[in-house]
């Protein structure tokens, strides 16, 4: 029997889609502001915890309103008020983000949480709202609720999974938010015409409309959406063949389609004078890349040192496909690139198989931390050869804790350790990239400042810098915490 005009595979298909759908917009919405903000752990934990407020919300006023209006009334609009409010999500995040790029971050993420908490409200108000139509004694009140929760969490669980693995990894960000809002409206204009008629579904109907061509027309800040990041390759004005790599926000690669040995950023060119200062000009090496973006490096010690094999290990499929595609990125006996996460593949290395291990790995500003470790920093010591070299970029600013903490960790691996970086940085007076060199034979700190920049410095006593930072752990590394926030 129905009851409430709402049959029991039909509050199963509710509860299990608009949970499900909660899911999806949730992970989505990391997406959209990664752009503008960088995605980090405090990101992360930050619309996680938007999205449960919206749900405890829902549920509780969902489950309140079903009490006090008949829910056959009111089910169907709200899902189409849902839809319609999905889709205006990535216009308002989108224009927000570019008006205020480089400007105030805490904006965009406010206005990202009441995008987001909104149709999440509404979406999590639809399980109690069913729970209600299909409530007939108290008798059975147990066994209805119990089943709807069930299938509400089987699917917020099918949202997730289908969005980390199959979504994002196959279909542009504004597409999933545009079907996703579109399927809402879908239904709760058929539901609405079920349970009231067609007259019902007129208003809602239209302000759908009108976020689907918001979302047309909104900015987009991607050349390509990859499964990690927000990526595209812009022409620079001033050098024919220059290229930069943007991945989210960040300026993150620079290559001279001309000329391989041209390095723009400065922490590519002290990573290149710790390699010249280390080693005789043009002697080949055999070098692992942990982090690969546009190349550049894998470019330049080709051109400079024939015969050097570069084993590049990047964990986002996209970046590569636009490397080849944009920066002429040729792969072959010189360079071989393996999509994969960087931990993994330093850890099949063969022992005392490399002459020089490159850690340059970011997701946004902060580096993963399960690439800042003693026992990562271990497994890379035994993938060296005993005269190896061990370069990192660490970026961070202010009282650079995590700098610290991460001179402390290689420290604690490697008998020698030097840093590179411009004079005031490591006076504490500003903030960048800074270049660690670890090996276990003397660093040539000499050879190494005869050639970086005049406003650089090779600091080898470290310990006063350092003070009492912590090593970092596989069990301890709290990165994204440790971090200074770059202040523009």
């Amino acid at each position: 029997m129905v009851k409430g005009g709402v049959g029991p595979r039909l509050a199963i298909a509710l509860a299990f889609g608009s949970s499900g759908a909660v899911m999806v917009l949730e992970l989505v919405s990391l997406r959209l502001v990664a752009p503008y903000i960088g995605l980090t752990l405090e990101t992360n934990t930050a619309v996680i915890g938007v999205a449960l407020a919206a749900i405890a919300t829902g549920a509780a006023l969902g489950g309140r309103f079903a009490d006090a209006v008949p829910p056959v009334r009111t089910l169907g609009p709200l899902v189409i008020f849902a839809g319609a409010l999905v889709m205006l999500v990535l216009p308002v995040v989108r224009w927000t983000g570019e008006a205020l790029r480089g400007g105030s971050t805490d904006l965009v993420f406010l206005v990202l949480a009441i995008a987001l908490f909104v149709p999440a409200s509404l979406l999590a108000a639809v399980t109690p709202m069913v729970t209600k139509l299909r409530l007939e004694s108290l008798a059975e009140t147990g066994t209805v609720v119990g089943r709807l929760s069930a299938y509400a969490t089987v699917g917020g669980i099918a949202g997730t999974v289908l969005t980390g693995f199959v979504f994002v990894a196959k279909t542009p960000i504004s597409t999933i938010v545009l079907t996703l809002g579109g399927l809402l409206v879908v239904a709760g204009a058929i539901l609405t015409v079920v349970l009231r008629g067609r007259q019902a579904a007129v208003k809602p109907v239209a302000l759908a409309l009108i976020g689907a061509t918001l979302t047309v027309v909104a900015p987009r800040p991607c050349e390509v959406e990859t499964a990690y990041h927000c990526a595209r390759v812009v022409a620079d004005p001033n050098r024919e063949g220059g290229r930069t790599l943007y991945l989210d926000q960040l300026r993150h690669s620079y290559v001279d389609l001309d000329d391989p040995m041209h390095l723009e950023f400065e922490y590519i060119k002290n990573f290149a004078a710790a390699i010249d200062g280390s080693w005789p000009a043009a002697k080949s090496l055999d070098v692992l890349h942990v982090g690969g973006g546009g190349l550049t490096m894998p470019r330049y010690l080709t051109a400079t040192r024939p015969s050097t094999h570069n084993k590049v290990y990047e964990i986002d499929s996209a970046v590569v496909e636009l490397d080849k595609k944009e920066l002429g990125v040729r792969t072959g006996p010189d360079l071989d690139v393996v999509v994969r996460d960087g931990r993994l593949g330093v850890r099949d290395e063969a022992t005392d198989s490399r002459d020089l291990v490159i850690m340059d790995a970011f997701s946004g500003l902060s580096v993963p931390w399960h690439l800042t470790t003693r026992e990562l920093v271990a497994d890379v010591r035994r993938v060296l050869r005993p005269d190896g070299v061990y370069l990192i970029n660490v970026i961070d600013f202010g009282a650079a804790a995590f700098l610290k903490a991460e001179i402390a960790t290689v420290a604690a691996e490697f008998p020698q350790v030097a840093v590179v970086a411009r004079k005031d940085e490591l006076a504490g007076q500003s903030g960048g990239n800074f270049v660690l060199v670890a090996s276990d034979r003397p660093i040539e700190a000499a050879a190494i400042a005869a050639k970086v920049g005049p406003a650089m410095q090779v600091q080898q006593e470290l310990t006063g810098f350092v003070g009492n930072a912590p090593v970092l752990t596989d069990d301890y590394a709290p990165v994204d915490q440790l971090l200074t926030p770059y202040v523009s």
